[in-house]
């Protein structure tokens, strides 16, 4: 029966996953350069005999194909980018790069989809149609990684039926898995606003602009306006960063 197989081949892989999952741990990647994580994605596709090809400069993209491979197209999809955090975890695999962590768990997403793929490679005649693996680049950073992979034909010759995406959930108890079709979770944006406002001398406030009060209004406000619903999250970076927030003059 297919599915005891995948059972099977699952449980022999759990060593070879953790210790993947550690290596890409300890070897975190800011989004759009992911240069070596990609190396190393190509790596594990070469070892296995998948055929693959290098997209949106730090992307990969990987063909499985069945029995009667145009039957139909299903992608399976993965992100590789981690973020700008400094790991204090004392482990031993902690992050070698200081201020990158992978905090949002895409270790463990690539991980998966390369355990996924070595998986239905060697199950790849007892399927029918075409399966495309999709290792995206730049998940944290708009436009993000998928739009690049879109835009380069990631999506066409062959073009899938359906997409499937997973991200790891930590609110979830262990061994239970949820799903949804569409959308699931929150999708980052950027709000950029710049606040304006003549300076002067301390000692005559009134003719100046208080812009870091301004500012500090602003937040609180549209934290007021926006708290049911799911979530607003405004990232207010050191003052000197001129495309968060202008205090001129001050």
């Amino acid at each position: 029966m297919l599915l005891e197989k995948i059972k099977s081949l699952a449980a022999q892989a759990q060593a070879e996953n953790i210790q993947t999952r550690r290596h890409l741990h300890a070897h975190p990647e800011l989004s759009y350069q992911e240069f070596e994580t990609c190396k190393y994605v190509q790596a594990k596709l070469k070892e296995i005999g998948i055929p693959y090809t290098v997209i949106a400069t730090t992307g990969v993209l990987g063909i499985i194909e069945g029995k009667n491979p145009n039957k139909r197209v299903i992608a399976l999809r993965a992100d590789m980018d981690a973020l700008p955090i400094l790991e204090e975890n004392n482990i031993d695999y902690k992050s070698t790069k200081e201020g990158v962590m992978h905090a949002c768990g895409h270790d463990v997403h690539t991980t998966i989809l390369l355990g996924a793929a070595k998986i239905l490679w060697s199950l790849r005649n007892e399927f029918e149609g075409t399966i495309k693996l999709l290792f995206q680049p730049g998940e944290e950073k708009n436009p993000g990684g998928a739009s690049y992979m879109i835009r380069d034909g990631a999506l066409q010759n062959p073009t899938p039926q359906g997409i499937i995406g997973l991200h790891v959930h930590p609110g979830l108890a262990y061994g239970k898995l949820s799903f949804r079709e569409g959308r699931v979770m929150a999708s980052a944006d950027e709000l950029y606003v710049s606040i304006k406002g003549p300076g002067g001398h301390a000692a005559t406030p009134h003719q100046t602009v208080d812009t870091i009060l301004v500012a500090a209004q602003l937040i609180t406000s549209l934290k007021l306006l926006f708290q049911e619903i799911e979530i607003l999250k405004i990232l207010l970076y050191y003052l000197s960063v001129p495309y968060k927030v202008d205090i001129l003059r001050m």
